[in-house]
């Protein structure tokens, strides 16, 4: 079962959609969420996320603080600035 991912900013929706995986930054360090990841709620340090999409493509944004939140293959990126590079 793939992970359903919603990425927004404080204005608007960035991304949404399913993946495989989704490597981000904590400020306890990078960490890589699949899909069964355990319950998690972290604040985002400043730098990139990575979304592999199920379709094969990749998604790479920079985050600017915010929270991330996974809960049964769902995960939200919430950051306060997102900038996408594709």
């Amino acid at each position: 079962m793939p992970l359903t991912v919603e990425m927004v900013s404080t204005t608007q929706k960035v991304w949404a959609g399913e993946a495989s995986t989704v490597v981000l930054r904590t400020l306890d360090g990078e960490i890589g969420i699949l899909p069964g990841h355990s319950p998690l709620l972290a604040i985002l340090g400043d730098g990139p996320v990575l979304v592999r999409a199920t379709d094969g493509s990749e998604v790479t944004a920079r985050v600017n603080g915010g929270f991330v939140t996974v809960d049964s293959d769902n995960v939200i990126i919430l950051g306060e600035e997102v900038t996408t590079s594709s």
